[in-house]
């Protein structure tokens, strides 16, 4: 089972949010996920980003890849550097 971290549209028309979820490969878009790890609000001036980010980094270890856009939320956050080091540290 392959497992990705990535975002689920939310709210109404033209006023978008996003959940930030844990999904199997195959499923769609706005299908079944396995977890809400937080979400995300473009409409706010700044976006504003919600993390778990313990839970985040639970399945980043786990193996769970994150899309494109995901992964740029997380570096914004600081858990993408964070991840790598804590790779380097346990290699």
């Amino acid at each position: 089972m392959a497992v990705k971290i990535r975002l689920t549209r939310m709210g109404a028309k033209k006023k978008p949010f996003y959940r930030i979820v844990v999904a199997e490969n195959e499923a769609p878009r706005d299908g079944r996920f396995i977890e809400i790890v937080g979400n995300y609000d473009p409409m706010k001036d700044p976006a504003e980003i919600n993390l778990k980010e313990d839970r985040v980094m639970d399945w980043l270890l786990k193996g769970a890849i994150p899309t494109q856009t995901v992964s740029s939320l997380l570096k914004k956050k600081g858990l993408i550097a964070h991840k790598a080091e804590e790779a380097r540290i346990e290699g």
